[in-house]
């Protein structure tokens, strides 16, 4: 006969076993804590200390090489909305983000369907198609500008059909209405930028679009057959708003790239003559590290700050509210 065990033993005993768990709990609680410690630190002082210090240097006067941390309010932010050159980088930036992601969400879907009919040599067309993505910007501009250069690349087959070659560097502005100091339009030589960003970016849609349509179950194809759906119909009214919660992802991370865009510009046009092709990051970046005006280039960096936190943070909210 088993002897019989007392309650206060027992209460006793899980007791101590609930007091070692939570003891060895907190200890890992402790160490997770001073693992991740450094990384909190890198992040405070190298990001948003870095912030806070740029917005402090755009309320400056400090626009030369000596130092002048002197309060100056918002005058370096009034002189760049009124600046010509920084009024055609928000035109320039406005037309390239709107022709970027369009062109980005039109081929990338357009591939990823393409590869989702199961086709022969698939893995061969998905390698053509990621390769982009492997470049960085700097080389994508610098082949891009060898490839439309007017006197060596593709152009020379345009300027033998006798149309006109020189788009890659005109001035042009489509249509051209007078807004403020500058002509608001579709400069043409933007374009040219526009193809060389889609062609490497294109490949990150079709990877996120071909995730999302294989993720379909194909029951639901094959329901929407039966019903006497076509084709047409089912990508229209069933595929698609599937894939809707894809297409809103890959517009926020194609604005995130595009508002920011400096290294394929600089590699590919620069500014461009009468800064066609000029947007705020190689503003920014002539400001800055050229013309010594610091403040002014920290308010620049500022406001693409704000034009970014514009798209990102309302998707980061609404996904955390998803998740909750």
């Amino acid at each position: 006969m088993e002897p019989k065990i007392l309650p206060s033993l027992q209460s006793g005993t899980s007791l101590a076993v609930s007091a070692k768990k939570r003891k060895k709990r907190n200890v890992d609680q402790l160490l997770s804590f001073v693992f991740i410690l450094p990384s909190i630190l890198a992040v405070g002082v190298f990001v948003y200390g870095f912030i806070a210090w740029s917005g402090y240097v755009s309320l400056s006067n400090w626009n030369s090489l000596v130092p002048d941390m002197s309060f100056a309010g918002f005058k370096n932010y009034v002189f760049l909305f009124k600046d010509f050159r920084f009024q055609a980088d928000l035109r320039n930036t406005l037309f390239f983000t709107v022709f970027f992601i369009l062109a980005v969400l039109v081929m990338g879907l357009l591939l990823a369907v393409f590869l989702d009919q199961k086709i022969r040599g698939e893995g061969l067309f998905r390698n053509i198609f990621f390769f982009p993505m492997a470049l960085s910007f700097v080389v994508t501009g610098v082949i891009w500008q060898w490839l439309l250069n007017p006197a060596t690349g593709v152009n020379l087959f345009l300027k033998k059909s006798g149309l006109d070659s020189l788009w890659y560097t005109s001035v042009k502005i489509i249509p051209g209405v007078e807004w403020g100091k500058i002509q608001f339009g579709v400069p043409v030589a933007v374009i040219a930028v526009v193809i060389a960003a889609a062609w490497q970016m294109t490949g990150f849609s079709v990877a996120m679009y071909l995730a999302g349509l294989r993720a379909i179950p194909e029951e639901i194809r094959e329901a929407a057959r039966m019903d006497g759906a076509s084709e047409f119909q089912i990508y229209r009214k069933i595929i698609f708003p599937i894939v809707a919660p894809v297409t809103v992802s890959v517009v926020i991370i194609m604005a995130h790239i595009s508002l920011k865009i400096f290294d394929l510009i600089y590699a590919m046009t620069g500014p461009g003559a009468n800064f066609v092709t000029d947007v705020p990051g190689v503003y920014m970046f002539e400001t800055t590290f050229r013309g010594n005006y610091y403040a002014n280039g920290a308010a620049i960096s500022i406001i693409m700050l704000v034009t970014v936190a514009v798209f990102i943070v309302p998707y980061l909210i609404s996904s955390r509210k998803g998740e909750s």
